[in-house]
């Protein structure tokens, strides 16, 4: 018979095990797209003089709300719109890709739904856009007319 002190230290035990595991899955996965990642300085190398990569521009539509700018050259794609159609990103063509936040949520989502799908040549702007300010790289007015629905 087990008595609950053991049957808790065995539970205990159970769940640090299992956040480990997580933890480094966690971890690799993190590694793996950190090689899918530029800074703002390398970005700017590829965009100047002339444009060598697609510049895809992911950010949800409240934060385009937000910022209404962008990085100049860069193609607004919702991200419902890559997730429902991923091929609007080209299989064979270099592409960076950004949105609003530091941690790159929405970036790293499309990056990892890509590579899922075999896409090689996606990389995506290490601290978004505000990476990219931050620098105070050139920004060009968001003008064309967008819907709010926020839904991945």
């Amino acid at each position: 018979m087990l008595y609950p002190t053991a049957v808790s230290i065995m539970v205990a035990a159970a769940i640090a095990v299992i956040g480990l595991i997580w933890w480094k899955l966690r971890a690799r996965r993190l590694r793996r797209l950190e090689s899918y990642s530029i800074n703002a300085d390398e970005l700017r190398t590829l965009l100047e003089p002339e444009p060598r990569i697609l510049l895809i521009d992911v950010r949800q539509p409240l934060d385009l709300l937000a910022h209404s700018e962008m990085i100049p050259g860069a193609k607004r794609i919702t991200p419902k719109e890559i997730v429902a159609n991923p091929s609007l990103i080209p299989y064979d063509t270099d592409a960076v890709i950004y949105c609003t936040c530091e941690d790159q949520k929405t970036s790293r989502e499309i990056i990892q739904r890509g590579l899922t799908l075999g896409f090689r040549r996606v990389k995506l702007l290490r601290g978004g856009f505000s990476a990219w300010k931050e620098k105070g790289y050139p920004v060009v007015p968001y003008k064309e007319v967008f819907h709010l629905d926020t839904a991945v």
